[in-house]
Order: C-alpha cells, then structure tokens, then sequence
C-alpha cells in the first residue's frame, strides 16, 4: 500500500507543476482534465502525509522511553497512546481512499420514480418521495429539473422523471435504486386501517455523449399533443415526443416543455442515461458477487426501504437500520441515513478486496 502511495505523491507533485505551466493553461481540455486528477489525488496525499507525520511523532516519543525523567516517560506513553490510535485511524481512511472509485459518483443523474402496488396510495407516496430527494439535492444546492411526469387526479405521480444536477448527486444517491415501502392509514380510509404500498426508485448516472454511441436508425421517433398541465400549448401542437429504440424496445416520452425540440433532447439524454444503465447491469451480471458488493448497486427489484407513518420509523432492509426521524428524512434530511449506506458498502468492498 505506501509503495503505491509513494507513487501516487509523486503523481500529485508532477500534476500540481503541470497546471501552473502556461502551455497547460492554453490547453483548456488538458488544464480541465489535470484539474480533476488534482482534486482525486489531494484526499490521498493529505492524508498519507499526515500519516507519515503521525509516524514520525511516533519514532520521536519512542526514543523519550529511555530517559531517566520518570515524568518524561509518563507523558511519552501517554502521547503514543494518542498516537498509536491516530495511526491506526489514518491506515484505515487511507484503505478507503485507495479503493476503486466509481466512474459516475461525479456525475449528475436521472431519478425515476413510479408508484407500485397500492392504487392512489403508491401515487401519493411517490411524490412524497419525489419531494424528500428534491428537497435533499436543495439542500446540496443541486438543480432539479422535472423531464416527464404522469400524476394522477389526487396530487400523486404514476410516474415522475427528474434530472439532479450537481457535483456528487450520483455518489450520494446510488444506493436508493429499490423498492421503498411505505405503511400508512390513507386519507380516504374511513375504518383507520394502516395499508401498505410500494414505489419503485431508479437512480442513473447521466450518459456523457462519448460512453453511449446510438444510431439514429435504431430510433423511431413520434410526436404528439401533450395532455394534463402545460398551459396553452396543451392540446393545440404536436410537441410531446416519443422516442423508442428498436434494438432494446426502450421507450422514453417527454411533454414538459412547449417545444418539440426541446422535449426531444430531454428524451434523448434519458434514453442514454438508460442504455448505460442497461450496459452496466450487463457487464454486472457477468463478474463476481464480491465486485457486486464493491460496486455497491443491487437489484432494482429488492425491497430496501420501509417508512412506517404509525410508529414515525424508517428502516433500511439492506443494513438492518431503524431510524425513529420518519418526518425529519422526509424534509430531506438524509445524510445520516446515506453516510450509514456508504460506510456499509466501503467495508463490503474492503472485505472483497482482502479476501
């Protein structure tokens, strides 16, 4: 491991004096490219120096051990106590740093929400849904934008489809993609009985043109009236768009906006944020259950998540962790919630790479 480490400072030494070169800053693509290389090598860097200079402390309190001071030896076990506790805590951090990252942690994404079984009560709990992650990517400063959505009469979505714009969205939200259960007395429910539901969550990284390559013969493309909410457009052009790529048979539609034009290019960003997608779970059916676990993405079809409304809890399946804050993660509140998921799924990966 610090063989790599030495390795990856001299790297971080090289790429700190490249961007200061003015033949880099007159390559703005080389200058963006090294930018970001700096800003994946600083975390290791910092932190590999402050385990060396852990280390050295270390060494220096070692050599008081032997002075005659029967003060100066107290307080140097006490420091290496402190010390020997540092070290063992910068090893770990630097475990962690040093595993294989995720290619589209960086990347913005598309959350696809539909309701599952449960009638209106499955539409109502998917915009509760919709609310708490928009609410969580304003907390994050993020932009959200709605690309389609199908409600319903009673203030639900059949289905809502949202692009998440914003530097980390995917590494935060990846390991919502599931089933999210929901137990609940509904408002129509007369006789107070609790009824349970189910939402479906997809989270996918948004497709860069270079990764996803498709060929506009495979695509038929048909234009329409928009209908439901859309003010006085709705009904009187043909500017909804439906885009079907014959070699998969996915289909994407958009009537957001008034243009054709501009609900053609939404479709088409969300057609290759799902062909990536289909790429990806491909290629994950094909290696180990152990790069399973390190990739951290499961089956879209596990049930992950229960909120129960009667006992205010949430529970995630996947962890085994019950938080009494149903109301506070609903606002948004997250973070405890994706920290417990991340931390979780790095030790899985740690695990896979030491086994």
């Amino acid at each position: 491991m610090f063989s790599k480490l030495d390795d990856i400072e001299q790297r971080y030494e090289e790429v700190v004096r490249l961007i200061s070169d003015p033949e880099t800053i007159s390559d703005q693509e080389r200058y963006v490219s090294l930018t970001k290389e700096h800003a994946d090598l600083e975390p290791i860097v910092d932190e590999f120096r402050r385990y060396r200079d852990v280390m050295r402390q270390i060494d220096d309190n070692k050599t008081l051990l032997t002075d005659d001071d029967a003060d100066i030896v107290a307080m140097a076990k006490e420091e290496l106590t402190r010390l020997d506790s540092e070290k063992d805590a910068c090893e770990e951090k630097l475990k962690l740093l040093l595993l294989p990252k995720d290619p589209n942690d960086s990347k913005n994404i598309f959350l696809e929400i539909r309701g599952g079984a449960g009638g209106d009560e499955a539409a109502l709990f998917a915009a509760d849904l919709f609310r708490m992650y928009s609410r969580y990517a304003e907390n994050n400063g993020w932009k959200v934008e709605i690309i389609s959505e199908n409600s319903t009469g009673v203030g639900g979505f059949k289905e809502v489809i949202a692009s998440i714009q914003g530097n980390g969205a995917y590494s935060r939200l990846k390991y919502e993609s599931g089933v999210h259960r929901v137990q609940r007395v509904p408002e129509t429910e007369a006789q107070g009985r609790i009824h349970t539901s189910t939402v479906t969550v997809a989270i996918l990284p948004e497709a860069e043109d270079i990764e996803v390559d498709i060929d506009p013969n495979d695509l038929r493309i048909d234009t329409y009236r928009s209908t439901g909410h859309g003010g006085q457009s709705v009904n009187t052009t043909d500017s909804a768009v439906r885009i079907t790529h014959t070699p998969t048979g996915l289909v994407v539609t958009c009537q957001d906006e008034k243009s054709q034009h501009k609900n053609k290019t939404k479709a088409l960003r969300v057609l290759k944020a799902r062909l990536l997608d289909l790429e990806t779970q491909k290629q994950q059916d094909e290696i180990s259950e152990a790069r399973k676990s390190q990739v951290g993405t499961g089956d879209r079809s596990e049930r992950i998540r229960t909120y129960n409304f009667p006992q205010g809890r949430v529970t995630d399946h996947r962890i085994g962790l019950t938080m009494h804050k149903l109301d506070s993660i609903l606002l948004g509140y997250l973070d405890e919630l994706i920290d417990a998921l991340s931390t979780y799924y790095q030790t899985e990966a740690l695990k896979s790479q030491a086994s």
